[in-house]
């Protein structure tokens, strides 16, 4: 649609701008009467549509020059974006950084803006629980509520889980079952259960049981260890082998589980170590599990960002822990500019100016100013300079030893100013770090460190780097992924000299011996299965296995629905058989439907592998390397179409075997096809009977005549294929 023009008369003369042009002008200007009235506070904005759905949620120490940031100055391709969509904000003042820290949490979490990060996963870690009930269990769960159950964890995934808790299920015989059976199970029979369904268990034995495993799950399995080595000598020299067995066989499994533990502090602290790397718009932040002084896992989470990359991973940091219960003794996190960047980093020497989310308020303000001071600066000393000394000549405004005073005078002032913005920046840099730690321990009651130097800054280096590695594995799964797709298809078209090839329909038949003939076709568009666009077939006029004939009925059906609807012909149609298939399928498209498609068969070795693809009429073999990735997209089609094929024929195979006579039957449902079974007995008896008798079933006069007539005409041998569903799209 055309946008309307609108004129406007100034005294420059006549100009036009569209109502596009007009209505962003309109909203630059809201925007900026809006600023203006913004406080110089602590607080939480949320950027507006022109719908006024709220796409991002920020949090700044100052909000005015938080605010101002977005409209002045350039920014990241991101950022633009963003801000290109905001057509109004909001913002909340709040008393101090931990609670805009705490209400920004909240709102990204209730609104789900399009331009945050969302924390996904935050409710995804399972932990493991020590039930508060009479008789205790153990059991793996994701949700942590407050039952006065005991709780442990989170762990990195449902494996650890389940393998530590099927070691405790060993050692420590709690109960199993969610509700007291009435004998003994297998369990106890195992020695994994004290049975409290039919034997009575001491409180003090269970207070034991749970005292130990919480003293295992904190940490303390060296001890538990220990104790059972102790238990099985003992039982040993007692000549107890079976019990000494048992103890030495769980002495093995802890050791089985706790062997991939590696030491890497030596001083026992639960910590939670993060790290994250930033490149072409994503970001990356790696999380290291170290419980008892031990890296036990590692989590990733991935995700595009469009904020300033800190600020955006301290809001990940922030919902990660806010439904968190189980909060470890440390956090370490790493300071501002620590972490690897790629693309998303801003271009050095360009003159931008950087939004003042990506750096503290303070430094923001401070490095304006020792930037407009050093540009004075720089001003001054290049007019100093005569414009002869550009040129080589001497200088006739002054002698030789004057300039060169000047100059070392000059070369010291700037030396200065240098050096007093690094120290002011590095002092900004420290104050924004003292904020961000002194908001999330306030909040979080934890301590949070962000280390410089030692093992500990190894640790936070090695999350950032894994966190750098997982980015990278990402784009090159992508460009693997497009070479595999993209590229294959390409050159398979340079292959068969048809050009470029986006879309490829393949076919295949499946039938046992001519009963229940099926045909299926599958779609890949740019070397990916388009599965909405996949079709499958009832075979409705071939009697037999004739595959030539199978082929020709739904290459038929299939083409004349394309002409029919107007829907997109296909680059290249991909038949699943040899030379009979593909002079079948190219008989009916040119003569019968006047279409010209390049049509290929892919034939099959003795051992029912793709061996050679097929083109042409009469048809012949394209010498495509059986290494190469058009090759093995072909082989992926064929495979693909075959699957669809095969499952649709197994479908129609049971439900012919469980069809009834009464199927089909106007006026019969599944509902009154078993009210008559159950009356009469058999379909035999029902086509015996008369019309009296269907009375006494419920069922009318003129159902009953119509039903004896369908029965008595099916009585005979059917004299052709049962008729067969139109053609249905794939679920």
């Amino acid at each position: 649609m055309l946008e309307k023009e609108l004129f406007f008369v100034s005294g420059e003369g006549n100009r036009t701008m569209s109502e596009g042009d007009y209505d962003r002008r309109k909203i630059t200007e809201a925007l900026r009467n809006k600023l203006a009235l913004v406080p110089e506070q602590p607080g939480c904005y949320l950027m507006k549509n022109r719908d006024g759905t709220i796409i991002y949620v920020g949090k700044a120490k100052v909000l005015r020059n938080r605010l101002r940031s977005y409209f002045t100055g350039s920014h990241s391709a991101k950022t633009q974006r963003l801000v290109s969509e905001i057509a109004d904000f909001e913002y909340i003042v709040t008393g101090s950084n931990v609670e805009a820290l705490i209400l920004e949490c909240n709102l990204i979490k209730k609104h789900t803006p399009r331009y945050n990060v969302l924390l996904k996963d935050d409710k995804s870690f399972p932990y493991i629980k020590i039930t508060n009930e009479t008789h205790p269990r153990l059991e793996v769960t994701r949700r942590v509520v407050k039952d006065k159950a005991k709780y442990f964890g989170p762990y990195p995934n449902a494996f650890s889980a389940q393998q530590t808790k099927k070691l405790l299920d060993r050692l420590y015989p709690l109960r199993k079952c969610r509700t007291l059976p009435d004998k003994v199970c297998l369990y106890y029979h195992l020695g994994q259960c004290v049975a409290p369904c039919e034997y009575p268990v001491e409180r003090e034995s269970y207070e034991q049981m749970v005292g130990e495993i919480t003293r295992f799950l904190n940490g303390g399995h060296n001890e538990i260890k220990d104790e059972l080595t102790r238990k099985m000598h003992e039982a040993a020299e007692q000549l107890n082998f079976e019990r000494a067995k048992e103890l030495r066989d769980q002495i093995a499994h802890i050791d089985a589980v706790m062997e991939k533990q590696k030491i890497t502090m030596s001083d026992q602290v639960d910590r939670d170590v993060f790290g994250f790397a930033t490149d072409k718009g994503w970001m990356c932040v790696q999380i290291l599990y170290m419980r008892q002084g031990k890296l036990i896992e590692r989590h990733a989470s991935m995700f595009p960002f469009y904020g300033e990359e800190y600020d955006d991973f301290l809001t990940f940091v922030s919902q990660y822990y806010s439904d968190n219960p189980a909060l470890p003794k440390e956090i370490f996190l790493p300071m501002q500019g620590d972490a690897p960047k790629g693309a998303a980093a801003h271009p050095e020497g360009t003159g931008a100016s950087l939004p003042a989310a990506s750096v503290p308020e303070e430094q923001s303000g401070i490095m304006s100013a020792a930037a407009a001071q050093e540009a004075s600066g720089d001003s001054e000393s290049a007019a100093a300079v005569p414009e002869e000394q550009g040129s080589g000549r001497p200088s006739l405004a002054a002698p030789a030893g004057e300039n060169d005073a000047s100059a070392a005078v000059a070369s010291d002032e700037r030396l200065q100013r240098e050096l007093r913005l690094e120290h002011d920046e590095a002092a900004a840099a420290e104050a924004a770090k003292t904020d961000i730690k002194e908001a999330l321990e306030s909040w979080l009651k934890v301590k949070v460190h962000m280390p410089r130097r030692g093992l500990k800054k190894n640790m936070v280096d090695m999350a950032c780097d894994n966190a750098r590695v997982a980015l990278e594995e990402k784009f090159r799964l992508i460009e693997r992924d497009e070479e595999r797709t993209v590229k294959a298809v390409e050159n398979l078209g340079e292959w068969l000299g048809i050009g470029t090839v986006r879309r490829i329909e393949a076919f295949d038949n499946s039938n046992i011996q001519g009963t229940n003939p099926v045909s299926a076709m599958v779609v890949f568009t740019d070397g990916k299965p388009d599965r909405k666009e996949y079709r499958k077939y009832k075979v409705r006029t071939v009697q037999g296995p004739d595959d030539y004939e199978t082929m020709r009925e739904v290459v038929r059906r299939r083409y004349e629905r394309v002409l029919k609807e107007g829907l997109p012909l296909p680059d290249l149609i991909v038949i699943d058989g040899g030379k009979g298939q593909i002079a079948a399928a190219i008989d009916v498209l040119e003569n019968e439907l006047g279409l010209s498609v390049p049509v290929c068969g892919l034939a099959k070795d003795a051992k029912h592998k793709t061996s050679e693809l097929l083109i042409g009429d009469p048809p012949q073999v394209v010498p495509i390397p059986r290494d190469s990735q058009e090759f093995y997209l072909l082989q992926r089609i064929q495979d693909e179409v075959h699957r669809f094929a095969v499952t649709f024929h197994r479908q129609a195979r049971s439900k012919s075997m469980i069809e009834s006579q009464l199927d089909g039957i106007p006026g019969v449902g599944e509902k009154r096809r078993k009210q008559l079974l159950k009356h009469f007995g058999s379909v035999k008896k029902i086509r015996e009977a008369s019309l009296e008798d269907f009375k006494a079933a419920g069922i009318g006069e003129k159902l009953a005549a119509a039903i004896l007539q369908a029965l008595n005409e099916n009585a005979a041998p059917a004299s052709g294929a049962e008729p067969a569903a139109p053609e249905t799209a794939a679920d």
